[in-house]
Formats: structure tokens, sequence, C-alpha cells
């Protein structure tokens, strides 16, 4: 290894700043015994990332080659936001480890990470919905009890790239590590189950997200049931008793010689709601029996999914070995995500509030079903929805628009805007519109709603609609359909509050 090199960016930075550079997570001489790569001079990482655009300073950055974009063309933008080094497949006049394959790095740097967290218990997350709530819900528990000694993976990191790069990402000192798997193909969970090795497994719930791909909900319990493959000997499935398919996914657990907690309302769950009532802002104050003992606590999320969503929680808390009574005060604290149930008290320009529920990351019909009912238990003068197309549903996308017109009404929603063309066939239950142009519902009670095609004519009908002091407006979809922006308008332009 040549001598050590001083960072070209550094002298360009405040001493202040570069002294306030986190902690090493990496350096050359342990990314070099992971990958079997070269180094071209001695560095400390604080952190990995693969794309330019997110690079903090201290990062070491993984120059990954896609079908149609080479990560080395981004090394220069890497440095310029502070990196301190690149993994590559080819020498570059900067900082870097020189190996094979650059994807294969990846892989190498996250199974080393794994191992050399030697006192880390790992859980595992997939299901059809809920899986990015559920993992930051059992993260923020669990890091409560370490006192910071949890680590997870961050947004939806949860694909090929993300888990190992989440894994790539965990302190040799982490006590718990927590990762997100996800699929929308046959066979996708095991190679990440592979490379997480959970100790506890957690399915969320089974439900129709990408059935265009897998045909049937059988088939999607069949592969999320491929993160048990993936556990350690010994090692615990956590499944929700009240799926239909719960006998088939204790099945695949058993077949793999698993440890196997159910959780929710069914008689006989090993961690099984008792009770459950409104707590103050929204929330619920759940009571549950985990058969040795009984426990209280409240969630601060509302929405009847989230009273059954605790108890998966607690249930893959206590079989990771952390502090039940953190867990209850990290449920009574956590606020939404972004996109993912964030609520936003924005102020009007005429005088008043009005609340935005922002769900705009992603949509299927078990949750767009979840999200309906949770917005009729809001309080609220008039109750609005916007509603972009569930995707990756093929063949069954109209049977399942259209059956979203039953939830809009129990929900008492005054005024609907459907984005997208998958939703035509819930105007057409709703009743004949023209594309662009407001109706009333034709279901005697149904909503006054809109058809639109994207998120600006969407802001549009929102504004002919009107926000009055005491609405509430749902904003939900597929993430494709972008109501994100529509989100960031109103959130932006109208002062977010809250």
């Amino acid at each position: 290894m040549n001598a050590p090199l001083s960072h070209p960016m550094l002298h360009q930075w405040p001493v202040a700043a570069r002294d306030a550079l986190p902690l090493a997570l990496w350096n050359a001489a342990e990314i070099e015994a992971a990958t079997g790569g070269i180094a071209s001079h001695d560095f400390q990482a604080a952190g990995v990332e693969m794309d330019s655009r997110d690079v903090k300073p201290g990062d070491v950055f993984v120059a990954l080659k896609g079908e149609a974009m080479d990560g080395h063309r981004f090394i220069p933008a890497a440095f310029a936001k502070g990196a301190v080094a690149a993994i590559v497949d080819r020498p570059v006049d900067y900082p870097h480890v020189l190996v094979k394959d650059t994807a294969q790095a990846l892989h190498d740097l996250a199974h080393f990470a794994r191992d050399r967290a030697v006192d880390a218990v790992r859980i595992g997350i997939t299901g059809s919905v809920g899986k990015t709530g559920m993992k930051e819900a059992i993260f923020a528990c669990l890091d409560r009890a370490s006192r910071g000694a949890a680590h997870r993976s961050v947004r939806s990191y949860n694909n090929h790239v993300g888990v190992p790069l989440s894994l790539a990402r965990m302190p040799a000192r982490a006590k718990f590590g927590v990762f997100e798997m996800g699929m929308n193909h046959r066979h996708e969970i095991a190679p990440l189950a592979a490379h997480v090795r959970p100790h506890v497994a957690l399915i969320t719930t089974i439900a129709p997200a990408h059935i265009e791909n897998l045909g049937s909900l059988e088939a999607i319990a069949d592969e999320k049931s491929e993160i048990f493959t993936g556990l350690v000997a010994g090692g615990v499935a956590v499944i929700p008793a009240d799926s239909e398919w719960a006998e088939r996914m204790i099945g695949h657990a058993r077949a793999l010689g698993a440890q196997i907690v159910t959780f929710g309302r069914s008689e006989g769950a090993d961690v099984r709601l008792l009770d459950a009532i409104p707590a103050a802002g929204g929330g619920s104050l759940v009571t549950a029996d985990l058969g040795d003992r009984r426990i209280c606590y409240t969630i601060a999320e509302p929405g009847e999914h989230w009273i059954v969503n605790s108890l998966g929680v607690m249930a893959a808390v206590r079989a990771a070995g952390g502090d039940l009574a953190s867990a209850g005060l990290a449920l009574a604290e956590m606020g939404g995500l972004k996109g993912r149930g964030a609520r936003h008290t924005i102020t009007l320009p005429q005088g008043g509030t009005a609340l935005l529920i922002d769900e705009s990351y992603n949509a299927n019909p078990a949750s767009m079903r979840a999200t309906l009912k949770a917005l009729a238990a809001t309080p609220a003068v008039r109750r609005i929805a916007v509603l972009g197309s569930m995707k990756e549903l093929g063949d069954f996308a109209d049977a399942f628009h259209r059956q979203l017109a039953e939830p809009l009404i129990e929900a008492d929603v005054s005024h609907a805007i459907l984005v997208g063309s998958e939703m035509q066939a819930l105007a057409e239950e709703l009743g004949a519109c023209e594309l662009g142009k407001v109706a009333s519902g034709s279901l005697g009670k149904g909503p006054s709603f809109a058809h639109c095609q994207s998120p600006d004519e969407a802001i549009a009908m929102l504004g002919q609609f009107g926000l009055t002091q005491g609405d509430a407006v749902l904003v939900k979809g597929s993430n494709s359909v972008g109501l994100g922006r529509l989100v960031a308008h109103f959130t932006d332009t109208a002062r977010t509050a809250g």
C-alpha cells in the first residue's frame, strides 16, 4: 500500500468541518480484506454510497455499473461532494480500491460487515404492505433500548443493490440490524435473505401487490416465505396469524426448522390483540397477550392497520431480545414517514388550517383500503381523497380499482381526485365522468370526483375543490404516479405548520 494521501478536497474544507467528520466505518485495509482488492492509498471512510448525488463527506463511493449507466462516470462528482475513496474496476486519479467487479465488491463488503458485527441480532422484514413502516418501528424500538446501537436500511433500500448496501453500512459495534426485503418477481427474496442471514424474519401481510408478475396470492405467500430460507439455525419466523395464507407460511417456516411466532387478532396467536381504544392524537391504546404476560402500550400512528402492525413489531422485538417497555415508549413517540403516513398541518391563504396526509409513496388494494379506513376515523369537516393508480396489478387492475368505490363511500369522502389511466375503472364505477371534468358520483351518497392524468392536473383540480378550515386531504398512489409533487406543492406553498 502506498503512503497515506490527503483527500484532494480536504484543503477546501474548514478545519471545524473536517474535525466533525463521522467516526470511521471502513478503512482501506478492511476493504482490501473484504473484497480482495488493492487500495491505492490509506484512508478511512465514514459511510458507503452508490449514488454520487447522495454522497456525504467521508463516504466511500462504489462505482456500480448498470445496463444503461456506469458509476465510474460520476467519480469526480462523488469526490466533489466529499468522498474519501472509490471502489472501482479500473484505475482512476483519485484514492481508490481496485477490484475485479464492483457489484461483487459491494456484496463482499456486505458479508464482511455482517460477520464482523458479532453482537448484532439481525431482523429481516418482507411482506406486501407495511414493510418500511414496520422496519422503522422495529428500529425505533430497538434503537431506544440499545441507546443508539441499532442499524437499519434507510428509505426503501430493499432490492438486490439496496440490501447489500444497507449491510455494508452496518457498524461493527451494532447490537441490532433491521433490513427490509422487497420483490416484484419470483425468487428475488431468497438471495436477499442469504445476504442478511436474519435471526428473526417477519412477514407483515400478504396482499395483491405485484400480482401482475406473481399471478396469485398463493404465489405471493410462497415468495414472501422464501425469507425463511436465510434464517440462521434456530431463527424465528414471525407470521401474521390473521392472514388467509398463515398456515401456508407456517408450513414453509416449519419445513426449514424455524421457531414460529404468530401475531394478530386471531384466537391462538402468540402475540394477540386483547383490546384497542382510541388515544389522544389519533393513535390507539393497545392491550396485547404475549402468552406469559400482558402488555399495554400506546401507538402514535393512526389507523386500525397500525394496531395489528404494532403486534408484529412487538413480536419481532421480543424475538430479537429487545426491551418491550422501551418498545412501547418508542411506538408512542413515532410519527409518520414521508410518503408513508406523514401528516402536515397546512396554513391556508384565507386563514385556518387543513390536514394533508402524505401516503404518496406506494399503493396497492390492501393499503388503499386500510388508509381510507384511517381517513374515515380522522376528524374533519370534509374528507378529500387524491388517489393515484395502483401499479403492477396486470389483468386484475380494473377489478381492484373498481373495488375502491366502496371504501371511498364508507370513508365519507366529499371529493375525490383520481389520477392516472388505471383509475378510469374507478371513475366508471363512481359514475360517468369526462376526463378532466368534475362530476357527481352516481352511487347516491358517493363523492364528487374528477379524473385526470397527471399530478399537475390534480393540483389544479384540488384548487377547484378548494381547501377550507378543517379539511382532511389524503394523497395516496403508487410512487411512479408522482403524487409526491402534489404534496410538496401544498406543503411548501401553503407554509407547513406542523
